[in-house]
């Protein structure tokens, strides 16, 4: 008796213990789910989520391209060392909106608010926040994001874009690359 009660503790600790385990955000998911999004770490910019973008004063200003020691240039839109690269001149004609803000604001943009994409039409290039916040990626943009796995958990940040008024910058926290969205309400 003495020798099954120390083995029969032992496995009931080692049973309970892997559902709790289960059911920790770091542990494992049931077969067949997906995880439960969580803020994780940022692995572009140096680790962290970057400031809000700053206004160009010049109106012709090109877009920046990041130059690397090895003589490499990245010209993608991204941003490292806390630095935009890649933004369209403040007077570029496909950001003219006729009616900015139709949907009204998005309000809760910038570094402190972070998001995982609950639902995305690839078709017509929309997604959706938690809560029915849902935009549209700029026509031109959408080759950059195209094949980011949209509904994997990623997190995902907003900016109000200080040159184009009326469009909002979405900042992938893992990739580093933005992409210009318009709101369209909830």
């Amino acid at each position: 008796m003495k020798v099954q009660s120390p083995l029969l503790l032992g496995a009931v600790i080692l049973f309970g213990s892997v559902g709790v385990y289960a059911q920790h955000p770091e542990g494992g998911h049931p077969a067949g789910q997906a995880p439960v999004s969580r803020e994780s770490a940022p692995r572009a910019n140096q680790g962290h989520v970057p400031p809000a973008p700053v206004h160009r004063e010049e109106s012709h200003a090109k877009p920046e391209v990041e130059k690397h020691v090895n003589g490499k240039i990245n010209q993608t839109q991204h941003v490292s060392n806390d630095h935009w690269y890649g933004h369209d001149s403040p007077n570029d004609k496909r950001f003219h909106v006729d009616h900015p803000f139709e949907h009204g604001h998005f309000e809760k943009f910038g570094a402190n608010y972070r998001y995982h994409i609950e639902r995305v039409d690839r078709d017509h290039h929309r997604f959706w926040f938690p809560g029915g916040f849902y935009f549209e990626v700029a026509s031109w943009d959408w080759p950059i994001c195209a094949d980011w796995c949209w509904d994997c958990g990623d997190d995902f940040v907003v900016y109000e874009d200080p040159d184009h008024i009326g469009w909002y910058m979405l900042y992938n926290v893992h990739t580093g690359v933005y992409v210009h969205v318009s709101y369209l309400g909830t």
